[in-house]
């Protein structure tokens, strides 16, 4: 059956018409002209845009665990995101599922149940739910588990994730301006510090220890330091057999993009540094900012401004991060500071990250593509709102008021 989306505000590719656009078998038909359809969805004074596309979301995680060490049933918390995501115009999200060598919320026991629990709910799912495996890279005992995910039916995105480093490096130091993490010249922390301890806090929380076994548990872990580069070499051979989409997050240097990109590393996932951005643009790579960088109006730590960046042309995409509501937000921000047209903005959230990660069915309005759309209202001056989200042609969200 044919479904016409009638009057719109369409944000085609390089402009925003009014138009209708016909669907038909899950995908884009025709995009204006007339004739019959069996279902016609008013869309008049209405935006229609590309469905958004997460490339990195880890607000479920909330889900999971509402409170500090109160866990709730996987199920029911993968099912409330899903219903999230709908509500907020994603079509397309990478949960990023921390794959850690700590206790708790993000061990590899837990990321197991999930990523289990996520195949057995996907034909009750209201949109296209994937996994970013987001790899704490000494996190060596997640190795079995990758090599498992990326076997199967939808390839996950692997991101290459050292935390471990930044909670081990001198305080002294600004985590922006740490070196490459296996730069033979990494300062470390003073163990027995109470500056390091006091930074442990709110990871020895989340692991469900105390402050001084987290301490102990760390610095054990830290004694892998020596292996973690041919390991990372291992996983990113995974990644490039399998074509999977791969990240690193929050570089810094120079020396840190090259040594991933050699591994076919080619996303460049929030640059701490701008210097680090400008290079990942020269070779190539694509970059990612997170949305609430944008709809806070900076950094919550420091790093650039990521509406800086887009105006700059620094960013292709902006992602989640923690909170789905923020790619709307983002892209409104973005557009009533006038950073740059609404239909590049709309490609940050939509085409950029859909590129990025290998899925060119999806990401614009064009003929043949997927019908993975949003319907927004967005009176001048106001803050957007999704009214309904059409998933391969589907009903994923709709609001009748």
């Amino acid at each position: 059956m044919q479904t016409r989306i009638a009057g719109a505000r369409v944000v085609l590719a390089d402009d925003v018409v009014e138009t209708d656009i016909v669907i038909e078998d899950g995908r884009i038909a025709t995009i204006g002209g007339s004739g019959p359809a069996g279902r016609t969805i008013d869309a008049a004074g209405l935006f229609l845009a590309p469905a958004m596309v997460d490339i990195h979301g880890d607000a479920f995680e909330r889900q999971i665990m509402p409170r500090p060490g109160v866990f709730f049933p996987i199920d029911a918390a993968l099912l409330e995101s899903d219903r999230q995501l709908a509500a907020n115009g994603i079509a397309t999200a990478y949960h990023a599922l921390t794959l850690s060598w700590e206790p708790g919320l993000r061990s590899i026991e837990r990321a197991e149940t999930f990523l289990d629990a996520l195949a057995a709910l996907e034909p009750r799912l209201t949109v296209e739910n994937r996994v970013q495996l987001r790899w704490e890279t000494f996190a060596f005992e997640a190795v079995d588990l990758i090599e498992r995910a990326v076997s199967g039916p939808h390839v996950p995105s692997i991101a290459f994730n050292d935390h471990t480093s930044m909670e081990m490096r001198d305080p002294d130091i600004p985590v922006q301006e740490r070196l490459f993490e296996h730069n033979p010249d990494f300062a470390v922390a003073d163990r027995q510090s109470r500056r390091f301890k006091d930074r442990l806090a709110n990871s020895a929380r989340r692991a469900g220890l105390g402050v001084d076994a987290y301490g102990d548990l760390i610095c054990a872990i830290w004694e892998r330091r020596p292996h973690v580069p041919e390991t990372i070499a291992r996983i990113a051979a995974l990644g490039r057999k399998r074509a999977a989409p791969m990240l690193s997050h929050d570089d810094t240097q120079h020396e840190t993009r090259d040594f991933y990109r050699a591994l076919g590393v080619t996303i460049a996932e929030f640059p701490m540094q701008v210097t680090v951005a400008r290079a990942a643009r020269a070779a190539g790579d694509a970059i990612a900012f997170g949305a609430p960088n944008v709809v806070r109006g900076g950094s919550h730590i420091g790093s650039p401004s990521a509406a800086d960046m887009v105006e700059d042309g620094l960013c292709d995409m902006l992602a989640s991060d923690y909170f789905y509501p923020s790619m709307l937000a983002a892209v409104a921000r973005l557009h009533r500071e006038k950073r740059a047209p609404l239909p590049r903005l709309w490609s940050l959230v939509s085409k950029g990250p859909a590129a990025a990660s290998g899925l060119a069915d999806r990401g614009e309005i064009a003929v043949g593509k997927r019908a993975d759309l949003v319907l927004v209202d967005w009176p001048d001056d106001a803050t957007p709102a999704v009214k309904h989200t059409l998933s391969a042609g589907r009903t994923a969200y709709h609001a009748t008021h």
